[in-house]
């Protein structure tokens, strides 16, 4: 018999100011929770005029990034350049090395760019992997309706009610589910046994689990599940005044070591020593981080 998922913890993400100006609601990767495997870090980010993530490194991890409003560009030392909009993700598999800069659109009607940034741990024998890039436009994302139309699931990653999404874009196995429940409207949601799994909640206030074990969530909270269970479930009131949105994120747990140090993310101290040595003598992976400087960047006058 199938066994709905118990909520083991939910806490609102706060503020934060993070990169050049930025704002960030961060979840993962906090005191609240830290180790729960794949995942390394989630921001909820808010990024204006004249701020941004100019050229930073990374090694050991993949990231996902899932623009909610307006434009971000990106640029790297390899040569790399792409632009994301509403609803558009990059996924990026930072492997060996890379250097890049990730700057916001300055938008004529000076309306703030808003997006999703999850981290997610390479397994070890892929930790020292090519980069790679991929996109993912909002419009090659299929959806799945639900409740006769009451609930609408983008399936970005995954399976959601018949509906699989278009391709496999992280080594590491990941469900990302972008769900709308509209009042009177309920989803059950099943999950891959033994993932771990939770939910961010976007807008509105969203009741979590089912029977006589419910919990009403309100926006930017990190809701986040038992692994024990097969499936989730989520509801919005018939009496409710507005409809809600919310992230369902369910990854493969890797039974590795984390050391992370900024952005840096390996399996041992001496790795970890390693990547900071390589970058600073640009070196093993980081050899065209010498003297390059994106022109993305240079916005901010660095």
């Amino acid at each position: 018999m199938a066994v709905p998922r118990a909520i083991r913890q939910a806490f609102l993400a706060i503020e934060q100011a993070e990169g050049a100006g930025a704002r960030v609601r961060r979840s993962i990767g906090t005191a609240k929770l830290r180790n729960f495997s794949p995942f390394l870090m989630l921001d909820h980010f808010t990024i204006g005029k004249g701020a941004g993530f100019p050229d930073h490194p990374h090694r050991g991890q993949e990231t996902i990034t899932y623009l909610l409003s307006g434009g971000v560009d990106h640029e790297d030392f390899a040569g790399n350049k792409g632009t994301i909009g509403p609803g558009d993700l990059q996924f990026m598999t930072a492997g060996r090395g890379i250097m890049h800069a990730e700057m916001p659109h300055e938008n004529p009607d000076g309306s703030p760019n808003v997006g999703m940034q999850l981290w997610v741990d390479l397994p070890q024998k892929l930790k020292m992997c090519e980069p790679r890039y991929r996109d993912l436009r909002a419009s090659e994302i299929p959806e799945a309706t639900v409740d006769d139309g009451r609930v609408t699931v983008k399936v970005i990653s995954g399976q959601s009610h018949g509906v699989d999404s278009v391709r496999d874009l992280a080594y590491t196995p990941v469900w990302i589910l972008d769900v709308t429940i509209r009042p009177g409207g309920r989803i059950t949601q099943t999950l891959p046994q033994g993932w771990n799994s939770f939910a961010y909640t976007l807008s509105g206030s969203t009741v979590f689990g089912s029977n006589d074990s419910t919990r009403v969530i309100k926006e930017y909270h990190n809701v986040v599940f038992d692994q024990a269970g097969d499936y989730v479930e989520a509801s919005v009131p018939e009496n409710a005044n507005s409809e809600a949105r919310f992230l369902i994120v369910a990854g493969q747990p890797l039974d590795q070591k984390v050391v992370q140090y900024g952005p840096f993310v390996l399996n041992t101290q001496e790795e970890v020593y390693q990547a900071m040595l390589d970058y600073q003598t640009a070196s093993n992976g980081f050899e065209k981080s010498r003297n390059w400087q994106s022109d993305i960047g240079k916005r901010m006058g660095l």
